[in-house]
């Protein structure tokens, strides 16, 4: 209920890299992080990670049931299973849990995310959401990442900068916005179609 109002000072997530650096090679590497406001984030930024990761945000109550349902068709048809994770899901795992894979954290996945739609609003959940996304290593929020890929604030970045970042969320340690791979500006370019769609 706090988080409702009050800047997030870390996440797990944060906290977990950390913990990796400690078990991994034992070096400390300082997590970049500024927490930002609603109005010092470009609509832009908005609106790419919508059109990037959940474009019915607005119509769901935390569960995108529809793609829920297709990812299970696309499987059971012999395809690879897709991730159907909703904006407000990912929020509930990296504000709460660890990247881990398990029906035990899975399940408390579901009742953060349930908690987190019924006390937050969708601005709220979004600002979060870009707030605390992995832009990179040891990268975290639009604004940190702006500043680091850009030189700019949050509130500065243009259309095509928002659809790159938004490009590398399924994985922005392999797909940096430093260096894009021809995937990666494939898929900036399909964001900011999705994004005029919009």
């Amino acid at each position: 209920m706090l988080f409702r109002w009050v800047p997030l000072p870390t996440s797990t997530f944060m906290v977990y890299r950390h913990f990796e650096d400690l078990i991994g090679d034992g070096v400390f590497s300082p997590i970049k992080y500024t927490w930002v406001s609603a109005d010092k984030i470009s609509t832009y930024a908005s609106s790419a990670v919508i059109a990037a990761e959940d474009q019915r945000f607005y119509q769901h109550s935390g569960f995108d049931l529809h793609a829920i349902q297709s990812s299970i068709d696309v499987y059971m048809d012999g395809g690879r299973l897709r991730g159907a994770s909703t904006i407000s899901q990912q929020v509930a795992k990296n504000v709460f849990l660890t990247p881990s894979k398990s029906f035990v954290r899975k399940g408390l996945e579901v009742w953060f995310t349930l908690l987190i739609e019924c006390l937050w609003s969708k601005q709220r959940i979004l600002v979060v959401y870009l707030n605390i996304a992995e832009f990179g290593d040891h990268l975290f929020g639009i604004e940190a990442a702006s500043q680091y890929y850009f030189g700019i604030h949050a509130n500065q970045i243009s259309r095509s900068q928002a659809a790159l970042l938004a490009a590398t969320l399924p994985n922005p340690i392999l797909l940096r916005a430093a260096q894009p791979s021809a995937y990666l500006l494939r898929r900036q370019r399909w964001i900011l179609r999705q994004m005029q769609n919009q």
